[in-house]
């Protein structure tokens, strides 16, 4: 099976060898987006609700380079920081899916990237 790689500038470079998104038969595989905003190369990690909300816009930029958009989301993965934080992100990760949400996981772990309070990667049927 092909897999066909998805980049766009709308969205942070790849912080190592990895891809923005892959496509692979009819799904859409992104990497995890943190808050880091592309234009101009600023981590927004001062407040959750904002971080939540710079994660989601990298990933519909990815989203909308590949052709697709949140409605096809079949999957979400969250990765937190502090749990503390899960009702901030339900609130704003809750404005990108108003219907038929995806299946979803949420965990808290000891580090991401850059060290930002927020990751998220999704998985799409195409």
């Amino acid at each position: 099976m092909e897999k066909t790689i998805v980049s766009t500038k709308k969205a942070p470079a790849a912080l190592g060898p990895y891809s923005q998104a892959v496509k692979v038969g009819d799904l859409l595989f992104t990497s995890g987006q943190i808050p880091l905003d592309p234009a101009t190369g600023e981590l927004v990690v001062d407040d959750i609700k904002k971080a939540t909300e710079r994660s989601m816009e990298n990933l519909r930029a990815v989203l909308d380079e590949a052709g697709t958009s949140f409605d096809k989301v079949v999957k979400a993965v969250i990765f937190l920081k502090d749990m503390n934080d899960f009702a901030s992100v339900n609130e704003v990760y809750g404005k990108y899916f108003t219907s038929n949400p995806p299946a979803r996981s949420c965990v808290q772990v000891a580090k991401l990237p850059k060290d930002v309070p927020i990751e998220i990667e999704l998985v799409v049927a195409l």
